[in-house]
């Protein structure tokens, strides 16, 4: 149950003042929801403003600067009205100080309004911007107008909200306002020791000086404010990781005690010897395996790094101590994929090893299903189709999961629903930064191979304007004469009448025209089938060159590849230009990337793609990536269960992420089911920055 304290928080959004339904939906698109009555008065206290507009600066009229706020103190000359019948004539009314004139410009003037705010012969205190013609100095509908004696009501700081088209910053304001005022008394969730270190306030207050800044400093993502409300956001992220992580833990693992019996013939015979890191991760897992609890380790590895023999290993491990491993992946062409590699790869052991997709029908799919619930199979590789309803295993020990940001926390849940609790091993070729990886996969243990397997030869990269394409098609005609394979990647299906971007049908009969039947085509509208089977032509050298959308990204693998050219490589993140690049070079001979840009480029733009010039590390290009894109749209965490932050910045507040998680796991050590006095606080928390999902577990467990 959500505490009382935050139901003043909970209420609907329509039930502050001045929000009905026209305003409604201006609040909605505002917040980013489907309608109003999605947006609760909290969505509003994490509505930050950007920044301010600071009215302290009072120079005198004479030496206002052009087109600069100011606020001037004057007595009221003159008010003088446009003639009758001439309403395109402004208003003016005309004030002075010691030293010099202002006229006060105003359009369309309804009624006698002006002469009540504004009386001859008062002081009045008036901001706005300053405008000088010919040696004279306007403002145009002053921002605030006040007389003398109610200036205390003239804000001088003014914090500025991000807003969206028809919504008035004043309403927007006010019902900022309204939402700070109820507030309630929160209890304190941080530790004494630890609030006196970092310098924080309540968070009631952190909240009120965020809307309320004295100045630009206040603003700032290393202000007391920020960092208080950023540690929040971490703590309430880390606790509900960690209560996850709890519960897909109680439930024990089975020991597997590797033999080596399996696994010795197939190293034997692998084409190529296993680095470091790939050595150093399989101990780990084995390590971990080997335990009571259940192994959940997240295996990063840059495109070509070798998980999948790390996988591999893990798998016949499983298999070693009696018991069944599954390796699951997100698309049906990757599943085939790594069927025909692990196949090939685990001969030597003699292991029966299925595949099923949800393309997998009739008689076929029954016989597998047997053969996996009678333990006949020991590994099957799929899609999501493994952990559908009707499929039951015989003894299901390990879960291996390609391309974890497709699978979140909740489809890792899910499977421990199921009563399935097996080992799971996590393996993604998207490098995450360390920080991120703590934030999204906080309930993981992380191996990271680092190496490339031994030759793999380096990439060379290319940077061209889009005027050059010409020069590029000739020198495919050439390669692709000599027997080589290449992709030509778009950015979009079909053309849009607002977009100016190539889009992939377009692109394909231009090459089509030079190139025949040697050019093909494959997008994500095409069927699955229609998808297999160009992708199978490009394999066997049917096609020999494949026009794609970013369809081919994850984990296709066609060896004899060698030429990938990216267009619009100035539309692409730099995560996805590396993933893409990682499609050549896959076999032993030199391959090429161009990345093909339009003109003008932004600094952004720029940036990209001369890391992508410079590197090839995945990692790298990984943390670069976050200081240019930032956490939220480097994980696309809107649809996959990873946390998009509100307030912290994990380039700003790496530091307190590190402290956060450690206080998370210290804090269930001691409580585990967030009973005590602080436990309770922090259950205010989790409601508070919406992961109440997590409160679930501790009812559930």
């Amino acid at each position: 149950m959500r505490p009382a304290l935050l139901d003043p928080l909970f209420a609907p959004l329509a039930s502050l003042p001045g929000i009905g339904p026209k305003v409604g939906e201006l609040f909605a698109r505002l917040l980013d929801a489907e309608s109003i009555d999605d947006c609760r008065v909290v969505d509003l206290l994490f509505h930050f403003p950007h920044s301010i507009v600071d009215r302290r600066n009072q120079p005198g009229i004479a030496h206002a600067p052009q087109g600069t706020i100011v606020t001037i103190t004057g007595r009221v000359d003159r008010h003088q009205p446009p003639p009758s019948g001439k309403s395109s004539v402004p208003y003016r009314v005309f004030l002075h100080d010691d030293t010099g004139e202002l006229a006060l410009t105003f359009f369309r003037v309804k009624g006698n309004w002006l002469e009540k705010a504004l009386p001859l012969d008062e002081t009045v205190v008036v901001s706005g911007k300053v405008d000088w013609f010919n040696g004279r100095a306007s403002m145009v509908h002053p921002d605030h107008m006040v007389r003398l004696d109610e200036q205390e009501n003239l804000p001088l700081v003014e914090p500025v909200h991000p807003l969206t088209a028809g919504l008035s910053p004043k309403v927007l304001r006010k019902a900022v306002e309204t939402a700070v005022a109820r507030l309630p008394d929160l209890p304190e969730w941080i530790e004494e020791s630890l609030r006196r270190q970092q310098g924080f306030s309540s968070a009631a207050a952190a909240f009120q000086r965020l809307h309320d800044p004295r100045d630009e400093t206040d603003l700032d993502p290393q202000a007391p404010a920020r960092r208080r409300l950023a540690y929040d956001e971490f703590l309430a992220g880390q606790i509900s990781l960690a209560l996850v992580r709890q519960k897909l833990r109680k439930v024990a693992g089975r020991p597997v005690r590797a033999t080596g019996l399996l696994t010795a013939p197939v190293v034997d015979a692998l084409p190529f010897s296993l680095t470091n890191s790939q050595e150093a991760a399989i101990a780990d897992v084995l390590a971990d395996m080997g335990k009571d609890l259940r192994m959940l380790r997240l295996l990063q590895g840059d495109v070509g790094a070798g998980k999948t023999a790390v996988a591999l290993m893990a798998m016949l491990a499983a298999v070693e101590s009696g018991g069944q491993a599954v390796l699951m992946a997100p698309t049906e062409i990757l599943a085939r994929q790594h069927f025909a590699t692990i196949s090939r790869m685990a001969g030597p052991s003699g292991v029966a090893i299925d595949v099923l997709t949800g393309r997998t029908k009739g008689r076929e799919r029954d016989a597998i299903l047997e053969r996996i619930a009678s333990g006949e199979t020991q590994i099957v590789i799929g899609t999501h189709a493994l952990f559908q309803d009707n499929v039951s295993y015989h003894d299901l020990v390990l879960a291996v999961v390609d391309e974890q940001h497709r699978f979140g926390v909740h489809q890792r849940l899910r499977l421990t629903a199921k009563g399935i609790s097996p080992h799971m091993l996590v393996m993604t070729a998207t490098p995450i930064p360390r920080t991120l990886v703590l934030a999204a996969f906080g309930d993981m243990d992380v191996s990271r191979l680092t190496e490339k397997p031994a030759g793999r030869k380096p990439i060379q990269t290319v940077v061209m304007p889009q005027e050059r394409t010409g020069e590029i098609v000739d020198r495919l005609r050439s390669a692709l004469g000599a027997g080589k394979k290449a992709y030509w990647i778009c950015p979009l299906v079909e053309e849009s009448e607002e977009s100016d971007l190539m889009s992939v049908e377009e692109r394909h009969a231009t090459l089509a025209g030079v190139f025949g039947p040697a050019a093909g085509l494959v997008h994500g509208r095409m069927s699955g089938p229609e998808k297999d089977a160009a992708m199978l032509a490009f394999k066997n050298g049917e096609t020999r060159l494949l026009v794609a959308t970013t369809v081919v990204e994850v984990g296709v693998d066609i060896p004899d590849a060698t030429i990938m050219v990216i267009e619009h490589a100035e539309r692409f993140g730099l995560a996805q230009l590396h993933q893409l690049r990682g499609r050549v070079g896959r076999g032993d001979e030199a391959s090429s990337c161009i990345l093909l840009y339009k003109g003008p480029l932004s600094e952004n733009g720029r940036a990209r793609l001369s890391i992508m010039r410079e590197t090839e590390d995945g990692f790298r290009i990984a943390e670069e990536d976050l200081k240019l894109r930032g956490e939220g749209e480097l994980l696309g965490t809107r649809q996959s269960g990873t946390p998009g932050f509100r307030v912290a910045s994990l380039e700003a507040h790496g530091d307190l992420l590190e402290i956060a998680r450690k206080d998370a796991a210290y804090t269930l050590e001691r409580d585990p089911d967030l009973t005590g006095e602080r436990g309770e606080a922090i259950r205010t928390l989790l409601y508070l920055y919406r992961r109440d999902e997590a409160i679930r577990f501790l009812r559930a467990g």
